[in-house]
């Protein structure tokens, strides 16, 4: 799977976190409030992001489990998470979280696995990492006992074959659902620039390259999941969650150009056209990304 820097996902949280629909969040939230406890399997988690945005919300202790294929971000979500669980004492509308207390590294079914116990509010979470290749997942091994699995910003990156698989795995499983962030493939740049329409049109194509599950859904990947899973007798929702950026993002939005060219640039865009839009687009005024939130339940048995 291509992989991404702990630099570049601290620079998009914060827009992730804005653009979330708080409908699913909220419906997340209600799913969870009978249960005791929730075991949650976090997919390409990075460095923690989506456990970040979504445990202040869940009325229940939580157990999850972070899977990513790179080391490097296992290593620095451990960091980055144990900071985090100490600026949120007496955070709004989070209450205390304690001082966290970490477990050795261990293995776990071949795979590598860290602990840590912390407080979200009055709720317990655990916290374990698990370094794995989700191409090659043994899915019953990581969805044994989940009630629910999350993803941000991962199933534009797989194939229609690697859902089917996904698919079946919780469905057999029984676990709901969360998959956040999803490119829908609209974009509005501010202002406009006459080079828009070429680059967004080379960037929806080199969306379509295999990122390590075979070739990639891109702005597709929310559709084909919600069939996918209503299929299986899963009750599906989705909703809008656009990026939207202006002046107080110009770093993002100065990254997320520079990307966006080099990703035409590799999708076939002449050179000349992608420097020329790149050059103004780096200080753009702000843009408008499309994103798809989907919350699936499965049927009761």
């Amino acid at each position: 799977m291509t992989g991404f820097s702990s630099d570049w996902l601290a620079l998009r949280e914060p827009a992730d976190g804005a653009a979330r629909s708080p409908a699913l969040v909220a419906a997340v939230a209600a799913f969870g409030s009978g249960a005791n406890a929730l075991r949650i399997l976090d997919l390409g988690a990075g460095t923690g992001s989506t456990l970040r945005a979504l445990s202040p919300h869940l009325p229940a202790a939580q157990h999850w489990t972070l899977v990513d294929h790179d080391g490097s971000l296992v290593a620095a979500g451990r960091q980055i998470l144990a900071t985090w669980s100490a600026t949120m004492i007496g955070g709004a509308g989070t209450g205390r979280v304690s001082t966290p207390a970490e477990t050795p590294p261990a293995s776990g079914g071949g795979l590598s696995l860290h602990v840590l116990s912390l407080h979200v509010g009055t709720m317990p979470v655990d916290v374990s990492w698990r370094q794995a290749d989700l191409a090659r997942a043994d899915w019953a091994a990581l969805l044994e006992g989940v009630d629910l699995v999350t993803a941000s910003a991962l199933f534009d990156l797989v194939s229609a074959a690697f859902i089917e698989i996904f698919a079946d795995a919780v469905a057999t499983a029984g676990a709901a659902v969360y998959v956040a962030l999803d490119v829908d493939g609209t974009s509005t740049w501010s202002p406009p620039h006459p080079d828009d329409a070429a680059v967004a049109d080379a960037f929806r194509r080199h969306q379509g390259i295999d990122k390590g599950f075979g070739p990639a859904l891109g702005p597709d990947a929310s559709g084909v999941l919600a069939t996918a899973l209503a299929a299986r007798g899963y009750t599906v929702r989705t909703e809008k969650s656009p990026w939207r950026l202006g002046p107080e993002h110009a770093a993002l939005i100065a990254e997320l150009a520079e990307g966006w060219a080099g990703a035409a640039r590799a999708a076939g865009l002449e050179e000349a056209v992608a420097a020329r839009w790149l050059a103004d687009r780096r200080t753009a005024a702000g843009c408008v990304i499309g994103h798809t939130d989907l919350f699936a339940t499965p049927p009761r048995r």
